[in-house]
């Protein structure tokens, strides 16, 4: 009986693990939740980015790949009311940045957007992952999220 108390605080005490999911939502409501093993099974994209002064070399999913798979309007079926949706990337620790729709479709706009898993060739480490949003063309990193556990499209047109 001690020792199972014993076990008990001692997991109360251990650092919170980092979340291994990531939970997509569409703009009807559609959910989807994708293990760090399901996302690096997908299709990657890379590029090099500079983030506070130094290179990096990321690879990821493009962002609106993630969102087609949750119902998300995408290249020529992107428009309309579709273009008020706002789409709120949250980290872990309650960062959150958000983006127009619009913006992250590549038939709007050259940059790509990816959810990073790799970073110069290796998996993310804790400070960053398991998944990055990396912003192609940013001039600072202060969209690129780290340790992203949710991203979800809001519809924000007017009825």
């Amino acid at each position: 009986m001690k020792s199972l108390a014993l076990a008990l605080a001692l997991a109360a005490c251990a650092p919170a693990a980092v979340a291994q999911t990531l939970a997509l939502k569409g703009p009807t409501g559609q959910t989807l939740a994708l293990s760090a093993a399901e996302l690096a099974a997908m299709p990657h994209v890379g590029f090099t980015f500079d983030a506070h002064g130094r290179k990096h070399a990321y690879e990821g999913v493009p962002l609106i790949d993630l969102l087609a798979r949750v119902g998300t309007p995408t290249g020529k079926a992107l428009g309309g009311k579709a273009l008020a949706d706002a789409v709120r990337v949250t980290a872990s620790d309650g960062y959150q940045v958000v983006f127009g729709l619009g913006e992250i479709d590549p038939g709007t706009r050259p940059n790509r957007i990816i959810v990073a898993d790799r970073a110069d060739g290796a998996p993310l480490g804790p400070k960053s992952g398991p998944f990055q949003l990396v912003v192609e063309g940013d001039l600072r990193p202060a969209r690129s999220a780290r340790m992203v556990t949710r991203i979800e499209v809001l519809a924000l047109a007017s009825p």
